[in-house]
C-alpha cells in the first residue's frame, strides 16, 4: 500500500523529498504532478520508499521528531512499537513512516481519477478496481472524508521475473507475471539461499545451481526440470547460456565446462581458477576471468574448441572482481578492488580504454548489470546515512557518463535486474536484520515512480526473461487427493464434476485407487482393462516420482481414437489417503500422451 504525507506551510517538493532521501523524479512521478514547483497545504502526496530511519540527538522527543517529518505522532510510536511514556534516548535509532497508509477523499475525487493521479494503472490502463478490491467497495461512489488505501498495481509489462523465496517454507524458484500480479512456484525443496536464477535467451529454461550445490535447469514452460552438475563451493558461481539457448557454460573443478542442454554432450577446457565464463554475441568465443603467471586476476577469451587464448587486461593493481561482457560484446564491466571498497569500471574492447562509474558515496557499489540494449549498466550502491545503511538504485552509461540514482532501497547491497525492453529495472528492499529481503520492486526510468511488486517470503535474487514467456501453467491443488501439480494455463475444468481439465491440446485427470497388493499388480491391471483404454499392447515403464514407486503406461498404436491419446502414471502414496471412509494407497494420474511426462514431472504430495 502506498503512503500520504500532507503538505504543510513551508514545504516544498525539494524538501519533501530530501527529508526521506528520496530522487525529486521519483517524488514527481509518484502523484504525477504537472507543476511540481506549486503544492499546497493541506495536499496529500504519496511518498516513495527511502531511508526511514532517524538517529536521536539529546533533547529530542516524539512530538519534535513528529514536527520535523511531518506526521503523527501516533505512526511513529506504532513504527516503532514504544510504550508509555515514549521515551527514547540518545543514539536510538527510529523509524519514521512516510506518512500515514491511506488516502482521505477529497471533494470531486472519482476513483478513476484517484488511481490515475497516483499509478494504479496495469498496462497503460487506470485500474481503479484495485482500489475497489483493497477497500472492499461494492460500488464505484466513494464521500469526502472517506480514508482508502490505495494499492501498488501489477504494472503489465513484457517478460516474467523469476525469483528465490523461502515463501512456501523452503528456497525455491517462482515466477511473479507483471500482467497479472500473480506468483507461482516452479521448484519445490530444490532451491537455496544462495540460489539465483539465469534465464536462457529465448526464456524457455532457468539455471540455477540448488541443494547439495546441484545445477539445475528448468523448463519454465511445463515444469521439467534436469540435473547438469555438481558444485563442492556452490555461492557466488556464475552460470551462462549461449546465444542459440542450446548451451551452458561456466567454471568447476579447474575447467570450463561447455554443456549442450539439447544433445546432453560436454566440452572441458582446462583452466585453472577460472571464473565468470560467459559467451560473446557470436557464440564462437567466450570471456572469462583466471589468475596469470604472477598471481594477479586477468580478464581473458578464448575460442570455444579451446583455442585462440588471449589476454585482454594487464592488471598490477588490486584484483578484478565480477567481470560481465555487454549483450553486444563490445564492453566488460568489472569490480574492484576488493570487497569492501569496490568501483565499476567499464573497458572497451575495442581500444582498451577502461572507464570508471562514479558510483555511490561510500565507494562500495555492487551487482552492476548491463541493459539488454548494452547502453547502461544499473547496480546498487551503499550509502551510509546518519540513520544507517541503505542503497541507492543507480544507473551509469556504459562510460560512465549520467550516472544518477533512481530509487532508494532499505538493503546494504541488493541485486537488481533490467526488463527486455531495457526500460526498467527490479530490485530488493524491505530487509531483515539477517540481510535477507521481503520485497520486490520496479521502475519504469521514463516514469521513476516505484512500484511494489511481490511481497512475501525471503526474497535472495531476481532476474528477468529475456523476452515474453512461452504458453504459461498453472497449480491445480486436490486436498482431496492431496496432490499439487502445474498444467497448461489454458486449460479448463470439465462440466461433468470430475476432476479433469481439458483443452485442445490436451488434458489430465486425477483419481485413486484402493488396492492392498503391489504397484505392478495396479499397473497391470489398468493397463489390460478389458475395455483396452490403451490398446491392445500398451508399455508399462518402472519409475520413481517425489520419491516413490510409480510406472507410467503409454498406449499402443491401436488405443481407441475416443481415447485422446490418453496415458497414465500410477504413484504409491507415501501415506495412504482416506477418502469417505475407504483407504486408497495410489495415485493416479491421467493424461495424453503429449503432456504425461510434463505433467508429472510437476507432481507433488501435500
Amino acid at each position: 500500500m502506498q503512503m500520504f504525507y500532507t503538505v504543510r506551510a513551508g514545504d516544498t517538493i525539494s524538501q519533501i523529498a530530501q527529508r526521506w532521501g528520496i530522487p525529486m523524479d521519483s517524488l514527481i512521478a509518484a502523484n504525477n504532478l504537472v507543476s511540481p514547483d506549486r503544492i499546497y497545504i493541506g495536499e496529500q502526496l504519496s511518498i516513495p520508499p527511502g531511508v526511514e530511519r532517524y538517529r536521536v540527538v539529546a533533547g529530542d522527543t516524539i512530538f519534535r521528531i513528529a514536527q520535523f517529518y511531518g506526521v503523527p505522532q501516533s505512526e511513529i510510536i506504532v513504527a516503532n512499537s514504544l510504550q508509555p511514556p515514549y521515551t527514547i534516548f540518545p543514539n536510538q535509532v527510529l523509524t519514521i513512516p512516510r506518512g500515514v497508509p491511506h488516502y482521505v477523499v477529497q471533494p470531486r475525487d472519482t476513483l478513476f481519477q484517484i488511481a490515475r493521479r497516483f499509478n494504479v494503472v496495469t498496462g497503460g490502463q487506470v485500474n481503479f478496481q484495485l482500489i475497489m478490491q483493497a477497500n472492499n467497495l461494492t460500488s464505484t461512489v466513494i464521500i469526502p472524508g472517506m480514508r482508502l488505501v490505495i494499492p501498488y498495481a501489477p504494472p503489465g509489462e513484457d517478460g516474467m521475473l523469476a525469483y528465490i523465496s523461502n515463501r512456501s517454507g523452503t528456497y525455491d524458484l517462482w515466477l511473479y507475471n507483471p500482467s497479472n500480479g500473480t506468483n507461482r512456484q516452479v521448484t519445490f525443496g530444490l532451491g537455496e539461499s544462495y540460489s539465483v536464477p539465469y534465464w536462457s535467451p529465448d526464456s524457455n529454461r532457468i539455471a540455477f545451481i540448488g541443494k547439495n550445490g546441484i545445477l539445475y535447469i528448468v523448463n519454465v514452460t511445463n515444469n521439467t526440470f534436469i540435473t547438469i552438475d555438481q558444485f563442492s563451493q556452490p555461492e557466488g558461481q556464475y552460470i551462462n547460456w549461449s546465444p542459440d539457448s542450446e548451451q551452458l557454460v561456466y567454471a568447476n573443478r579447474n575447467e570450463i565446462i561447455l554443456y549442450n542442454v539439447v544433445t546432453h554432450q560436454i566440452q572441458r577446457i582446462n583452466q585453472a581458477n577460472a571464473r565468470d565464463v560467459q559467451w560473446f554475441p557470436s557464440g564462437q568465443e567466450l570471456l572469462y576471468t583466471a589468475l596469470d603467471a604472477i598471481g594477479t586476476r586477468q580478464i581473458y577469451r578464448i575460442r570455444t574448441d579451446g583455442t585462440g587464448l588471449q589476454q585482454i587486461t594487464h592488471n598490477t593493481e588490486g584484483t578484478i572482481n565480477y567481470a560481465r561482457l555487454s549483450p553486444d560484446g563490445r564492453y566488460v564491466l568489472f569490480a574492484g578492488p576488493g570487497a569492501s571498497v569496490s568501483m565499476i569500471n567499464t573497458l572497451e574492447l575495442a581500444t582498451g580504454r577502461v572507464f570508471q562509474v562514479p558510483g555511490g558515496p561510500l565507494s562500495k557499489n555492487y551487482n552492476p548489470t548491463w541493459s539488454p540494449n548494452s547502453a547502461s549498466l544499473a547496480y546498487s550502491a551503499t550509502s551510509n546515512a546518519e540513520q544507517g545503511y541503505f542503497s541507492q538504485i543507480r544507473t551509469s552509461g556504459r562510460q560512465g557518463e549520467n550516472d544518477r540514482t533512481w530509487a532508494i532501497s532499505d538493503c546494504f547491497v541488493t541485486p537488481v535486474t533490467w526488463s527486455p525492453d531495457s526500460r526498467r529495472i527490479a530490485y530488493l528492499s524491505d530487509c531483515n536484520e539477517e540481510g535477507g529481503a521481503n520485497e520486490i520492486w520496479m521502475l519504469n526510468l521514463d516514469h521513476p515512480v516505484p512500484i511494489q511488486l511481490v511481497t512475501d517470503g525471503n526474497i535472495t535474487a531476481l532476474a528477468w526473461s529475456n523476452t515474453t514467456l512461452p504458453t504459461e501453467t498453472t497449480t491445480y491443488t486436490s486436498t482431496r487427493y492431496r496432490v499439487q501439480l502445474q498444467y497448461p494455463a489454458h486449460w479448463q475444468k470439465a462440466t461433468d464434476g470430475r476432476e479433469r481439465y481439458e483443452g485442445a491440446d490436451g488434458f489430465f485427470q486425477v483419481g485413486a485407487v484402493a488396492y492392498d497388493g503391489p504397484l505392478g499388480d495396479v499397473c497391470q491391471s489398468d493397463a489390460y482393462h478389458q475395455l483396452r483404454p490403451y490398446g491392445s499392447n500398451p508399455q508399462i515403464v518402472s519409475s520413481q516420482i517425489q520419491g516413490q514407486p510409480a510406472c507410467m503406461i503409454l498406449p499402443s498404436a491401436d488405443q481407441p481414437p475416443q481415447m485422446q491419446n490418453q496415458a497414465a502414471v500410477i504413484v504409491q502414496y507415501p501415506t495412504p489417503v482416506v477418502i469417505n471412509n475407504n483407504t486408497y494407497r495410489f495415485f493416479i494420474l491421467w493424461a495424453d500422451v503429449g503432456h504425461i511426462n510434463q505433467i508429472a514431472a510437476t507432481l507433488r504430495f501435500l
